[in-house]
């Protein structure tokens, strides 16, 4: 976590910036007529912006030292002025509000996108990122870019600002502007240090929210085992450190902002300023200087620092938006995709005859969790896969429900390699029946429909009363349209499986695959669950881990994994007439009972 750590609180190099940026550019492109749009708006600001003090200049000099000014005349300027002011305003508002549109598509389009991505990704991602992280992403990271593309408006309307400013005091007093530029590379060098020095703070402070977010979200997912082993005052403190680990980034970026963001900008208006003052004081001792002139000039200069305060104030949200964008463009440059199937993969499965031949697999393309495994599971037989804790059971069924890629070996069904099928149809042919049901919320029909139109409902009762799920379903006061709760909560485990078996043989699969989906039932409606899958099983091929060997005693084969070799194989009598592992483990379970 340190070498992490430290590797995110390093500086951007100009480089690394350039590329974000050009990335992030991309994904505005579909955008760009509000962003355009928003630029002519800017164009027109600056020249307002140039007007308005030069209508005032006239007057003060022209009129308003005159004693018998005429009062159409004051009302004529006051009108021009007035009118300008109302036009500025309407410029301004319609430079904001396409700016702000453009940038809301963009981040909401952004957003899609880094989803989308995120059910691309292979399952090994998942296992070795927080869930925490990716939230933040998704939510926190996107929602920052909302604010980074203002800092583009600021620094095209400043060059606007500043390229109007520098033509209006040439007007004036060319000598005077000249010395004005002054200023302009003492604020580039500024800007550069600030860049240089805040984007590892801003790294820094992302890293931490993450890191927080992570923190958070496990709390809150596992608060029953938090509570029950009242881990609630640990937890307390680790929240505690990361949250002032946060919070002293944050008080680094606000000291860095206060010393080298508006206040320095403003001192060097102050200094300008005064420069003004004393060049035109100097000069009123050899001849009269207009009033209207010097306010004029003062006000072109405050219009050149103006922009420059506010580009400034946003290169936080830039620095910011840098981090943002670089951890999200990781993710979506991220290689670990779902595995991919061969290139014009069309096979069908018809008769879902499953073969292993000589499959090896290892999760970190380092240590083997599968070696050498060779099976073959004939239409419509079940092969139960038994073993300790880590001898490879589900490593086989991930390999075969394509969530890992394997490199090592073949896997074929009805003699044709699992990579020529399309992933479409392996996922409409092969039902997955996990340990763990998970229940989306909604309500229970939902929960077996899983927004496939093609099931009727029909098909939703027909299958809760093959597996017998009707049984409780129908005692509720809404029956299938019971409320689901966050998880299936308001549901025991047992009522929570009979629904995923009903999820699965709804869409009616050709192959079954069981991962340990008896282990935390309940005694109530075990008999149930039971029944269920022996009622699954028939005329399909099934591939079980099994945690209570009782219940794989009618398998066609049985495979014992120790370490991830298959060490036994055969049936259930097979088995316990050699006497082997298979035959300790089913007694140590029957001595238990």
């Amino acid at each position: 976590m340190e070498e992490q750590q430290s590797a995110w609180s390093k500086s951007f190099t100009m480089k690394e910036q350039k590329n974000i940026v050009k990335r992030l550019i991309t994904f505005a492109k579909p955008f760009r007529k509000y962003f355009y749009g928003s630029l002519v708006f800017a164009v027109l600001l600056a020249v307002v912006n140039i007007i308005l003090p030069k209508i005032l200049q006239i007057f003060m000099d022209n009129h308003l030292t005159d004693v018998n000014v005429q009062t159409k005349v004051i009302l004529y300027f006051a009108g021009l002025y007035g009118l300008g002011t109302l036009f500025k305003a309407i410029v301004w508002f319609g430079q904001w509000i396409l700016y702000y549109k453009g940038s809301l598509q963009t981040y909401q389009s952004l957003r899609v996108k880094l989803f989308s991505k995120l059910q691309t990704m292979g399952m090994r991602y998942f296992d070795q990122t927080p869930a925490g992280s990716i939230v933040s992403r998704v939510t926190n990271d996107t929602e920052t870019l909302f604010d980074f593309w203002l800092v583009f408006l600021m620094v095209l309307s400043a060059l606007f600002g500043i390229i109007a400013s520098f033509i209006a005091m040439a007007t004036i007093n060319i000598q005077l502007m000249f010395a004005c530029l002054i200023f302009f590379p003492i604020l580039l060098v500024i800007i550069w240090y600030y860049q240089k020095f805040s984007s590892k703070i801003y790294r820094s402070m992302r890293e931490r929210l993450s890191q927080l977010n992570t923190k958070l979200n496990e709390s809150i997912s596992g608060m029953q085992i938090v509570q029950y082993f009242r881990q609630e005052e640990r937890l307390e403190e680790e929240f505690e450190e990361n949250n002032n680990e946060y919070l002293k980034t944050k008080y680094a970026m606000i000291r860095t902002n206060s010393l080298l963001l508006a206040p320095i900008i403003n001192l060097l208006f102050a200094l300008a300023t005064a420069m003004i003052l004393g060049f035109f004081g100097f000069k009123s001792f050899n001849s009269l200087v207009e009033v209207g002139m010097i306010y004029a000039f003062i006000s072109y200069v405050q219009q050149f620092f103006n922009p420059m305060t506010q580009m400034m104030d946003f290169l936080s949200t830039f620095q910011d938006g840098l981090v943002a964008g670089s951890r999200i463009i990781g993710i979506l440059d991220h290689e670990e995709l779902v595995p991919q199937q061969n290139e014009g993969a069309n096979a069908t499965i018809t008769n879902a005859k499953i073969e292993f031949r000589n499959v090896s697999f290892s999760y970190d393309g380092k240590h083997n969790v599968l070696n050498n495994i060779s099976f073959v599971a004939n239409p419509g037989e079940t092969v139960a896969l038994v073993g300790h804790t880590g001898s490879g059971k589900s490593s086989i069924i991930n390999v075969l429900m394509r969530f890992y890629e394997f490199y090592d070996g073949d896997i074929f069904i009805d003699d044709v390699n699992i990579k020529d099928y399309p992933m479409e149809e392996l996922r409409e042919k092969m039902g997955l029946v996990l340990q763990d049901a998970f229940m989306f919320y909604g309500d229970i029909s939902s929960n077996i429909r899983l927004l496939n139109n093609n099931i009727t409902d029909e098909k939703i009762i027909h299958a809760a009363k093959f597996v017998q799920a009707d049984k409780f379903i129908e005692t509720l006061p809404k029956k299938y349209h019971a409320p689901v709760l966050e998880g299936g909560s308001s549901f025991s485990s047992g009522q929570r499986q009979l629904i995923s078996f009903a999820r699965t043989i709804v869409t009616d699969p050709k192959i079954l695959v069981l991962d340990e989906a008896t282990a935390n039932i309940d005694t109530e409606t075990e008999t149930l669950i039971q029944e269920g899958l022996e009622k699954m099983r028939k005329g399909r091929t099934t591939i079980a881990i099994a945690h209570r060997l009782s219940t794989i005693k009618d398998a066609n084969l049985i495979l014992v994994l120790e370490k991830g070799h298959i060490v036994e194989k055969g049936t259930h009598d097979e088995l316990i007439q050699e006497e082997g592992l298979y035959f300790d483990m089913y007694r140590l379970q029957n001595n238990q009972i």
